[in-house]
């Protein structure tokens, strides 16, 4: 195994490896370097003598400056650089679009085809309450039919609760009526029970008529206020939807029918080097197959994101880029915070310093593909291929909004691991073998074999399969512990 990498030619910093001792010697590029003291892995050293200003250069692109003389051998992070970014930013479109790579294989899965066209990979029955006040209710109600009913014939049954639906304004109110909406009407689900109070914002009946056309039979409405009992109501209800959903079978579908979320989590020094670019070849497969991946974390973005925007098919989506970038900016700028104020503690003890350096590590996820399509926050994927997704960087939030813009799971790259899942599969791919043979229970894919023994020719190709098992039903890890749950995003005012 190596224990260090210089990720471009240009980098005046290299990457450890493994934690490495004061006196390992290291050379790159002919020219040997001794370690001025103990580095841990995934960490930076510096190659060369760096005066108090310079550029500090991983990935080929700076990623910060330096807060004083760095010499060669010594410890490069958060302590001694800090990032270059500031305020809000002018941008040009510079188109740069690479060749594709990879061609339609006529890959398949094995998916729940629904009566509009749209194939889900679960199919499971949701339990959703319109407003906090019925969450109990919601999961007592999937507690009674879970433990008193035999239930196959279905994925799973969940209740999915939240914290709003009332004393909401503005767009807080409209966002958690979209995210609920968009689960209610998604291809994983084979029905839905809507549980309701009754005197709440989001009022039954007017989100009904937000869902727009759909099937009475797969998805049923409880207001618990208007009946006497709501758990014999409950139960009945849901015996009707099962009765439906029970019949479903999984059928032989082209791969290019799945939409995919890319999610970085508490990413490492290790994470741009292995999971992420592994998302990226996926991604840019996945598209050249017909279908969709979802990018989003948008302060996570910043520093890269003329990368992206360098990507859009055309000008009209680069301004959109733009906007959802700036708006970004300015909702950290309204609340009086910073804007580059990331990365967390758990990133600066996995050897990332600044945002630019886990901006171009984050970004890697999403290829080399075009990007088609921005979408704010609630809205759903409507064009095939690379799309980006106005979200915060939050793991929950994010990872809920990539399901409720219509993807069918979410690949989660993680260098120092979690444990949760949204309301669609989250698939955790570890970035580093520590935290692989660590937390085994939490992680679905181990990415970190790229820095030991496996080469991306060898280790993509297996987990393009792997997700397609996901896809045809192989349970990944946050399912099989039912670690489920979904955050909507409130910028506003609660009454």
């Amino acid at each position: 195994m190596n224990k260090y990498i210089q990720i471009h030619a240009s980098d005046n910093v290299a990457v450890t490896l493994a934690t490495l001792s004061k006196g390992f010697r290291i050379d790159v590029n002919g020219k040997q370097i001794t370690l001025e003291e103990e580095i841990p892995s995934g960490h930076k050293v510096a190659l060369t003598d760096l005066k108090k200003g310079d550029l500090v250069i991983k990935y080929g692109f700076p990623i910060g400056h330096t807060l004083q003389a760095i010499p060669a051998g010594h410890w490069v992070n958060e302590k001694n650089i800090c990032t270059n970014l500031s305020g809000i930013t002018d941008y040009q479109y510079t188109p740069e679009f690479r060749k594709p790579v990879y061609k339609d294989e006529h890959r398949t899965f094995m998916g729940y085809a629904r009566e509009n066209g749209d194939v889900g990979i679960r199919n499971e029955i949701w339990i959703i309450p319109t407003v906090g006040c019925v969450n109990g209710i919601a999961l007592e109600l999937a507690d009674r039919f879970k433990t008193s009913h035999e239930y196959s014939g279905v994925d799973a049954i969940v209740a999915f609760t939240h914290n709003y639906g009332c004393s909401q304004l503005g767009d807080d109110h409209e966002n958690t009526r979209k995210i609920l909406r968009n689960m209610a009407l998604h291809p994983n689900t084979g029905g839905v029970l809507i549980v309701g109070l009754g005197c709440e914002n989001n009022q039954p009946d007017e989100f009904r008529k937000i869902l727009g056309p759909y099937n009475e039979n797969r998805i049923k409405f409880l207001v618990t206020q208007k009946t006497e009992n709501e758990f014999e109501e409950g139960l009945k209800l849901l015996e009707q939807i099962y009765a439906v959903a029970s019949h479903d079978k999984r059928t032989e579908q082209p791969m290019g029918k799945l939409r995919i979320g890319l999610k970085c989590g508490g990413s490492d020094g290790l994470s741009g080097i292995t999971a992420n670019p592994l998302l990226g070849i996926f991604s840019d497969y996945l598209v050249a197959q017909g279908g969709s991946t979802v990018l989003t974390e948008v302060p996570e973005m910043f520093g890269a994101e003329t990368l992206l925007m360098n990507r859009c098919k055309n000008a009209g989506v680069f301004e959109r880029t733009v906007r959802m970038i700036n708006n970004f900016k300015d909702y950290f700028l309204r609340n009086n915070q910073p804007i580059y104020e990331n990365p967390s503690p758990g990133n600066k003890a996995g050897g990332i310093s600044t945002l630019e350096e886990k901006s171009l590590g984050c970004t890697q996820k999403s290829g080399s593909s075009i990007v088609q399509d921005v979408l704010e926050y609630g809205e759903q994927i409507s064009e095939t291929g690379l799309t980006l997704l106005s979200a915060p960087g939050n793991d929950l939030v994010a990872s809920t909004a990539l399901a409720a813009s219509g993807c069918h799971m979410v690949l989660f790259t993680t260098g120092r691991g979690t444990p949760f899942g949204t309301f669609v599969p989250t698939m955790k791919i570890s970035t580093n073998s520590t935290l692989y043979q660590r937390k085994k229970d939490w992680i679905d894919f181990h990415a970190g074999q790229l820095v030991e023994s496996e080469t991306m020719e060898t280790l993509a190709p297996r987990f393009i399969d792997y997700v397609l098992s996901v896809a045809s039903g192989k349970r990944v890890q946050n399912e099989i512990k039912s670690y489920r749950e979904i955050a909507i995003f409130k910028q506003g005012v609660t009454l």
